[in-house]
């Protein structure tokens, strides 16, 4: 996420619209056109009407998911093992039924003027299909590999951790592309995962598509793969995948993923997919035949929308998780990083990804678990949220004052150790800790994890001289000042809100012709507010004590020398087996874990 939920969901309302706060509302000359962009995040999708000639923002609108994550159960019930997090594709739908006529009703514009429309998903997400598009899970509801497994489902890092193994015996060189990993998040340990548990259900599986790649197939009507995710999510390298050979090592039904499940035309970035099809066109009220862009991913299109696009720039899209971007004229072998494509975010650039799988997350399982109720309770007094009150208290204290330091692996870490089975730590709680020093301390630790990133980049000979913030967490002053001071680094803010939907909307106006090139439509359409935070030297120095602790912790529990954080996962994992096998009155199956502690 790679990719993330970037904002919380709020009613379908106009934007305040114009590229800076107290500017006149954009005129909606009859002679203008506009784009639609649509962001599909982890929880909702959000739509937004684009000016072309300028990216001025007209109005945006927002349709939660009904069913959100299944993580724990499917929609009738059926328990969900650990690690698992699934979606409904028909909540995508209902976004295009939903936001898209909202926002366009909210902008006062006439629909017959919108020329194109682009959008973006989190990745890797991935929709398992009959030949025409049908999602499993409306023939298989009962089933969980029938449904779409979401960027975080982790489910498969087993799958993973044998893809990684098999390539370093092999020396396959797309490995190194990849930082040295393949991450559980991806295609190829997702499918491997779906073919090893519901065999039966991977034949039956004609095709399995990116999200990104499904909603513009249900717009356009065109099956086609974009380059973006085939090359960060799904090992395509100069024009290869792994070969046949290497595929039936991992297992003997797995050659054909390559040449059946993924098959599709590979098209570029701004490319037209294709026309809206009257039936999409009915859902949406836009007019039929118009632009409909590639697929990408929300991170890769905000980076245009920051109009950070040159080289020493590092675009942060901070959610739920966190997505790093940079591009370079070279080829490097960054370790951990998520991958590395010729044009994966613009033509004529080789583009970076890394990332945080959890961040705006941590936070967000803090504030709802360990929280007194005197914190909520000033916080409804004051008509504000935990986070406002905590971030209040955190704000108010020394750096280091709290005596803690935390490792925010949570939800796994995605770089540089590329490794699921990870998890979180506190480390210095005392009786006299308060949850404001451990949420400061979980603040610092998501810091901390993108300053190795930045360090693994410029190790790799991939500098980054600058910051750029998107989404929906730079609205948090104080921790925008903690990243600028950990990372020594000056952090600049993208200026528009809906930074991924702007990035959708670019390449809509790029895939209806409007701009020559995703480059040229990013500097008219796009913009940052640069050095809206610079680093104080004392507080980085004061910030590098508790890094060096940080790095220890990182490498102690992350490189193999303390094996601790996968032998609890195996443990949970038995112990939900054991409990699923008492409910349906069978026998726990063999403890594993006990046999891995041996």
């Amino acid at each position: 996420m790679t990719s993330s939920e970037h904002r919380a969901p709020d009613p379908a309302t106009p934007a305040a619209s114009d590229r800076s706060p107290g500017t006149p509302a954009p005129s909606r000359a009859p002679d203008e056109t506009y784009v639609v962009g649509v962001d599909f995040g982890t929880l909702s999708g959000r739509a937004v009407v684009v000016r072309v000639r300028d990216g001025a923002e007209l109005a945006t609108a927002v349709h939660e998911y009904a069913h959100a994550v299944l993580d724990r159960a499917l929609p009738d019930g059926t328990p969900l093992p650990p690690e698992w997090a699934l979606q409904v594709p028909g909540d995508y739908i209902d976004v295009l039924k939903q936001a898209v006529p909202a926002a366009v009703s909210a902008a006062g514009i006439d629909p017959s003027a919108v020329v194109g429309i682009g959008t973006d998903f989190t990745a890797c997400t991935m929709v398992p299909t009959l030949a025409d598009g049908t999602p499993l899970s409306d023939v298989h509801p009962d089933r969980p590999h029938a449904y779409v497994k979401l960027w975080k489902h982790h489910a498969a890092q087993g799958q993973a951790d044998r893809i990684n193994d098999l390539a370093r015996e092999r020396g396959e060189s797309w490995l190194a592309r990849y930082g040295g990993a393949i991450s559980s998040e991806w295609q190829f340990a997702k499918g491997l995962q779906l073919l090893e548990e519901d065999p039966e259900l991977y034949a039956e599986m004609t095709h399995f598509v990116e999200a990104a790649d499904w909603i513009v197939w249900q717009l356009s009507g065109s099956r086609d793969r974009n380059a973006c995710t085939a090359g960060y999510k799904g090992i395509l390298q100069d024009g290869h995948y792994p070969d046949p050979e290497f595929l039936a090592a991992l297992n003997p039904g797995f050659p054909g993923f390559v040449t059946d499940k993924l098959a599709g035309e590979i098209i570029p970035l701004g490319a037209r997919a294709g026309g809206l099809t009257a039936e999409a066109a009915a859902w949406t009220g836009l007019p039929e035949g118009i632009a409909v862009a590639a697929g990408n991913v929300d991170a890769h299109v905000t980076v245009p929308a920051a109009d950070a696009l040159e080289p020493g720039l590092m675009t942060m899209i901070m959610g739920t998780s966190t997505c790093h971007m940079t591009n370079a004229p070279q080829v490097h072998a960054v370790q951990g990083m998520c991958g590395v494509v010729d044009g994966g975010i613009v033509d004529g650039l080789f583009g970076y990804e890394a990332g945080q799988s959890g961040v705006g997350d941590i936070f967000a399982w803090y504030t709802a678990t360990h929280v007194p109720a005197e914190v909520a309770e000033e916080a409804t007094a004051r008509g504000v949220s935990v986070h406002d009150v905590l971030t209040e208290r955190a704000a108010a204290q020394e750096i280091g004052e709290h005596g803690l330091v935390a490792l925010d692996w949570h939800s796994g870490n995605r770089s540089v150790l590329v490794d699921g089975n990870l998890s979180g730590v506190v480390v210095g709680q005392t009786l006299a800790t308060r949850p404001d020093e451990t949420y400061r301390a979980l603040l610092e630790a998501t810091a901390f994890g993108t300053r190795v990133i930045i360090e693994a980049f410029a190790e790799a000979g991939v500098g980054v001289t600058e910051l750029v913030v998107a989404g929906g967490l730079l609205k948090n002053a104080f921790l925008m000042q903690m990243y600028s001071d950990v990372t020594g680094l000056p952090l600049s803010t993208i200026t528009s809100e809906q930074g991924p939907a702007l990035g959708s909307a670019i390449h809509a106006a790029v895939a209806a012709g409007a701009y020559p090139d995703v480059a040229a439509a990013g500097g008219a359409m796009g913009g940052r507010t640069r050095d809206a935070y610079l680093p104080d030297a004392e507080a980085t120095a004061r910030y590098d004590v508790l890094f060096a602790e940080y790095r220890r912790l990182h490498d102690y529990f992350g490189r193999g020398e303390n094996d601790v954080m996968h032998r609890l996962k195996a443990i949970r994992r038995d112990a939900h087996e054991a409990r699923v096998a008492s409910a349906q009155g069978g026998s726990a199956p063999a403890d594993a874990a006990v046999e891995a502690a041996r």
